[in-house]
């Protein structure tokens, strides 16, 4: 990597809240090189020194640019870790990456994991070590395959590597801290107990370097630490029973319970009282401005009482918006990234003056059509051209017009190609355009899925772009490519400042 991906690498990690932490003991031959190695790659870097007695508390000391723990009594990894992990929640961090003070693990892999991390937020990213052509022991061969087989007996997940100590932890939702036992099993244990509590685990590859055996250092105890694994690992087996196995049962219930009580919500509230309600609410009469308004309060209204008012158990929704100098009630075209069928939803919860363009079958669904139809919320099947005329009349009513310039649902939550829809139109009336990012949607209600997950939503909303600015960036086409480059700059700094809660 060269020098300025580096500090972006740096800066992405510090961004997101994510620190490395080395624990050691006894490692003064290779402990100097790790560290400044790892300040390569990270500005955040936790030493912790356990009990060491041959120097190594020296040489980490003068070492700047690092926090180091350190007190005077060995007492094993798994304790190192826990006032590793303790230090760097203390000190404001939400994820904090692992590895060993040997030598063993390449830093050059940290990229990997932050990449991992911004794929998998929340996650415990565990390393998979690429074990072609090392030459190992039976008995450490042995103990990889006797923790793995008993890792998937205590939790149902099969991973093949999980004695590897370079690791992604969420920090936050660590648990069992307490009642961690000191030595390295203890590694083993923060994977079962996360995996009981929902923390859901994914392997990345890593490469690992191995000297000679006579050139290792280990302070493995073949038979009393096999002997403390086994203790150990029937301890976990009878907590699977009666802890693992009933939370994961009540997840699954509860995850499907959600859905169901947002599906039924909606069925209730929408197509039997809301509709019929507005069905006869815009039949009875003539269809005025006055009525068009009060249909259009009336959305927004319901609107914040789904997204406010847990009508999606487990999804808190918030803005930016109360704090932001954004005036909704001047028409301006919206754009804003495309992730879920929440996303409307969402963005109506903001104002009762927004439009939007809709596809062919939202804007003839059985369900809501009718209620889209008469909020005037165009469809855009047969091109812009088909409907400027009725979007002049709703922008000269103080409308904003609400685009989605990828046009489609995003597979992975990722800024998709913009089309130049909302760029036509903004130049065509002469308005602003309004940028605004969801965080979320496409979390809670994924593409192709019938379920709903536990998620924050979020709407964040910037700064208007007036067509004085828009005419300096060029034409359309390259206003458009601008628009595109600015959310998907702004959309991975929001991802930054909201993964570190997820």
């Amino acid at each position: 990597m060269n020098e300025i991906s580096l500090d972006k690498v740096k800066q992405s990690l510090h961004d997101r809240g994510i620190c490395v932490i080395i624990p050691t003991y006894n490692n003064a031959q290779t402990i100097k090189q790790v560290v400044e190695d790892t300040l390569q790659y990270c500005r955040d870097v936790i030493v912790v020194c356990d009990g060491c007695t041959d120097g190594t508390l020296e040489i980490v000391k003068e070492i700047s640019g690092i926090t180091l723990v350190d007190y005077v009594k060995n007492q094993g990894k798994g304790y190192a870790l826990k006032k590793g992990f303790k230090t760097a929640l203390a000190m404001g961090f939400s994820y904090a990456i692992t590895l060993d003070s040997d030598g063993q693990h390449y830093p050059s892999n940290i990229p990997d994991f932050l990449e991992a991390n911004k794929k998998y937020p929340g996650k415990l990213i565990v390393g998979q070590r690429n074990l072609d052509g090392v030459v190992r022991t039976k008995g450490s061969s042995f103990a990889n395959k006797f923790s793995n087989f008993w890792f998937f007996v205590q939790t149902g997940c099969n991973l093949k590597d999980t004695q590897t100590g370079y690791r992604l932890y969420p920090l936050k939702k660590l648990c069992g801290l307490s009642i961690l036992t000191c030595r390295y099993e203890a590694e083993l244990e923060l994977m079962v107990f996360a995996s009981w509590n929902g923390v859901q685990i994914e392997s990345i590859p890593i490469d690992v370097y191995y000297p000679k055996p006579e050139d290792r250092v280990s302070h493995f105890r073949p038979i009393a630490d096999f002997a403390r694994i086994s203790v150990l690992n029937t301890v976990l087996c009878v907590g699977a029973l009666l802890f693992g196995l009933p939370a994961k049962i009540f997840r699954f219930c509860m995850k499907w319970g959600r859905t169901i009580y947002s599906l039924l919500f909606f069925i209730i509230t929408s197509v039997f009282l809301i509709t019929p309600m507005l069905w006869f609410y815009m039949k009875i009469g003539k269809i005025t401005e006055k009525k068009k308004e009060n249909l259009h309060k009336l959305i927004y209204h319901y609107s914040r009482f789904v997204m406010i008012h847990h009508g999606i158990p487990g999804a808190t929704f918030s803005t930016n918006l109360p704090l932001h100098k954004a005036d909704l009630s001047q028409p301006s075209v919206i754009i804003c990234n495309h992730q879920s069928h929440l996303d409307l939803m969402c963005l109506l919860a903001l104002s009762p003056k927004i439009v939007f363009l809709t596809n062919d079958w939202v804007w003839n669904s059985p369900f809501y059509g009718f209620i889209i139809r008469n909020a005037e919320y165009l469809p855009v099947k047969d091109g812009l051209d088909a409907i400027m005329e009725q979007l002049q009349s709703l922008v000269d009513r103080g409308y904003s017009i609400a685009v989605f310039p990828e046009g489609t649902r995003s597979e992975e939550c990722k800024i998709g190609v913009f089309h130049k829809g909302a760029c036509h139109i903004a130049d065509a009336f002469g308005l602003d355009i309004l940028p605004m990012l969801l965080y979320g949607p496409g979390k809670v209600l994924k593409k192709h899925t019938r379920h709903l997950e536990k998620y924050p939503l979020h709407v964040e909303v910037y700064d208007k772009i007036s067509q004085t600015e828009l005419q300096k960036i060029g034409d359309i086409k390259n206003q458009t490519k601008y628009l595109r480059r600015l959310s998907m700059a702004r959309y991975e700094q929001l991802c930054d400042k909201m993964d570190q809660d997820v």
